[in-house]
């Protein structure tokens, strides 16, 4: 090849594309789900404050320096039960997402690629899960396994099943009628090779956006349940209890205010992360 010839083919060959930078909103909402993973990785970085243990003297104060969200009822510093109650949000959000992606990944995978009779059974077992509200079935489950936060995870967890499988259901449909699975199949490949080396790379891909977008509502879901009692009792600083307990306090609104702000920033975050993975894919 000529040198002419090498510097008309870099000049007709399509540029590189750079890795997009995620927008401001989106840039924010990463930071702010990182500062909550690291409070619940490491709370006592962020607070001295006892979470706990509280200073009478020191009961339903507002909001200062001192005490960045006030101080509840029994002088404890609602800033660091707040960090303290995320490691217990952030761990159950994850073993709910957890359980749904794998229990429901498993159901959509085997039902999309052996389809048939197992393919309608499993379906019709998933439509009967939709057709039930997921915060009532996640009540229902938790009260039968029992009230504290890790149960009300897994009863998180089991109420997305059917989410799951639905969408990694129709990704394997999809990747299965792909040209490049037919030719695997044509060439010799066997049932399960095509399976691990084809269908389910190409079919987890919805599934990453729709694991952090289940994060948030599991965040959220959970926080419910802890609301309603369905979580670990007092003295445990679940963001659901902080909104309970407060609630019983209307004159000194940072009670529920601080943990619920958190809360819903803490979702919002999550969703828009989500979306931006969905666009990005």
């Amino acid at each position: 090849m000529t040198l002419l010839s090498t510097a008309a083919a870099a000049r007709l060959a399509p540029p590189r594309r750079r890795p997009a930078l995620p927008p401001l909103p989106v840039a924010a909402a990463l930071v702010f789900v990182a500062l909550v993973i690291a409070w619940s990785l490491a709370p006592g970085l962020f607070t001295g404050h006892d979470p706990v243990a509280g200073v009478p003297a020191d009961k339903l104060l507002g909001p200062s320096l001192a005490h960045w969200f006030g101080t509840d009822h029994l002088g404890r510093d609602v800033f660091a039960r707040v960090v303290f109650g995320s490691a217990s949000s952030v761990t159950s959000a994850l073993i709910a997402v957890v359980i749904g992606v794998l229990a429901g990944g498993l159901i959509g995978l085997v039902a999309g690629f052996l389809g048939g009779w197992v393919d309608t059974v499993l379906a019709r077992f998933v439509d009967v899960l939709l057709a039930i509200p997921k915060f009532l079935l996640a009540v229902i489950v938790v009260t039968a396994i029992g009230f504290d936060t890790i149960n009300a995870a897994i009863a998180t967890g089991v109420s997305a099943v059917a989410v799951f499988a639905r969408v990694m259901r129709s990704e394997v449909i999809k990747t299965r009628e792909a040209t490049f699975v037919e030719a695997s199949f044509l060439s010799g490949g066997s049932r399960w090779h095509i399976l691990a080396r084809h269908v389910l790379p190409n079919a987890s891909r919805s599934v990453l956006p729709l694991a952090v977008l289940h994060f948030g509502d599991s965040i959220l879901v959970i926080a419910s349940l802890a609301f309603l009692g369905y979580g670990d009792p007092p003295p445990a600083s679940d963001w659901g209890l902080l909104i309970s307990i407060g609630k019983d306090y209307p004159k000194w609104p940072w009670l529920v205010y601080a943990p619920a702000l958190v809360t819903i920033a803490t979702v919002l975050s999550v969703n828009r992360i989500s979306r931006w993975l969905r666009t990005t894919d």
